[in-house]
């Protein structure tokens, strides 16, 4: 059995330590500095190779790999937004009460991510958008990067004439010749701790896209900037004050490496309840939730669902002042690198409990069995959405189960056998 072999790199020296120690205490391999071939966690780079055309392999059945062919339709910005616009066009056509959308035109349940457009492709677009309102701050990012590199803050126009129209002569410079960028509404009112804004990076794992199952980590943390908060205009350019991106903070002045500028989940869910009450809370996470579960059945229908693969997503989330969750970016390659002694024990964690789901009990795998492994062994995770289950609660259970309103939760009994059944919603 291997998951995969090749002269592929280990990224960093707690991922290899983790999966040495994991493959080792499974009986699967005793790695020594003279194998030929090891185990990897295989970088998004060595899938596009394992399934190119060209150049690909043949995988055997007892073999798995880490990400899905396409995962990029989720983790590309650009894709990911227009998935989620085209999911939504489509359950409009479908009359589904999913879509509705109040008397201004907003989605009531479909409103999660920011008003965003593609550079230069939608440069008119967005210049009608920003003359609305003429105030906002916009948010620019690379389509292809990660880690908060070539991200930066707009409030005029003139600060992004390179992806305009060509002032010499007045025509379109070739999209080719300019990097793809999305640019966002920023959400200036981000709730603050501390005077400082923070954002949520939580754990997603998915076994099968058809029939969608997914489950949800419970050790996710809040990454916090090292500068206090200020909408002012300012203070655009100063990245510790905008982006939580531990690749930037780690550089601040300020920045604590003991702690690392994070909060685990829980002390953030404590301190919520503390402050605006557990109902709220509640309503926060359950929103999360839902917000996880639609963006992933957006790309759902375009994911290559091959048999072989799994997927741990890095969800970034940030919450406003209203306690209003926005989805910003999903991130195929979440980085596994520990900052600090607690990060070291949640990735290892981490890390484990997806490989147990992925190949329960330590068996040899066979990617034609099913991937619903017995709940022993989901370790921190727990299932957030199974859509076989949910489809045998007729097809209304989705909005049945939006924030709020009656719905499956651990604990519930099915209503013949008398048996607990798993969590397929919160």
């Amino acid at each position: 059995f291997r998951i995969m072999a090749g002269k592929v790199k280990w990224v960093t020296d707690i991922e290899k330590s983790v999966l040495i120690n994991n493959f080792e205490k499974r009986g699967w391999i005793q790695v020594t500095e003279n194998e030929d071939w090891n185990f990897y966690w295989m970088s998004v780079q060595t899938i596009r190779n394992v399934f190119s055309v060209e150049t690909g392999y043949r995988l055997s059945d007892d073999q798995i790999v880490n990400h899905f062919p396409n995962h990029y339709e989720l983790t590309r910005k650009d894709l990911m937004v227009k998935n989620i616009k085209r999911y939504r066009k489509e359950l409009e056509k479908e009359g589904s009460p999913l879509a509705e959308k109040d008397e201004n035109g907003k989605y009531i349940y479909l409103d999660f991510v920011p008003v965003t457009f593609m550079l230069p492709a939608d440069y008119n677009l967005f210049v009608e958008e920003f003359r609305k309102n003429p105030s906002s701050t916009w948010i620019m990012k690379p389509c292809g990067k990660a880690q908060g590199k070539g991200i930066f803050l707009i409030n005029k126009l003139s600060q992004i004439k390179k992806w305009s129209r060509d002032s010499k002569t007045s025509s379109f410079v070739s999209q080719s010749s300019k990097e793809a960028y999305v640019i966002s509404l920023y959400i200036s009112n981000p709730l603050l701790i501390g005077g400082k804004k923070f954002d949520l990076r939580l754990y997603v794992l998915v076994s099968t896209y058809r029939p969608l199952r997914c489950y949800m980590y419970k050790l996710g943390f809040c990454r916090f900037c090292t500068v206090k908060y200020t909408p002012s205009t300012s203070e655009l350019d100063n990245m510790f004050v905008h982006l939580t991106n531990v690749a930037i903070q780690k550089h601040g002045d300020d920045y604590n490496h003991i702690h690392g500028g994070k909060w685990a989940v829980s002390n953030l869910r404590l301190y919520l309840e503390s402050t605006r009450g557990k109902e709220v809370t509640n309503k926060l996470f359950d929103e999360i939730h839902w917000i996880i579960v639609q963006s992933l059945k957006a790309v759902a229908p375009v994911m290559n669902n091959d048999k072989h693969c799994f997927e741990c997503y890095g969800y970034d989330i940030i919450i406003d002042d209203k306690l209003k969750p926005w989805l910003i970016e999903v991130n195929a390659s979440p980085s596994l690198t520990s900052s600090t002694a607690n990060d070291r024990i949640l990735k290892y964690n981490l890390i484990n409990d997806t490989l147990n789901i992925a190949v329960p009990n330590g068996e040899i795998p066979d990617c034609k069995c099913n991937k619903s492994p017995p709940k022993e062994v989901l370790g921190n995770y727990e299932v957030l959405y199974d859509e076989e289950m949910a489809q045998s609660d007729g097809p209304d259970r989705d909005l049945r189960s939006r924030p709020g309103q009656s719905t499956g939760v651990k604990g519930n009994r099915a209503r013949d056998s008398g048996k607990p059944v798993l969590t397929t919603w919160k």
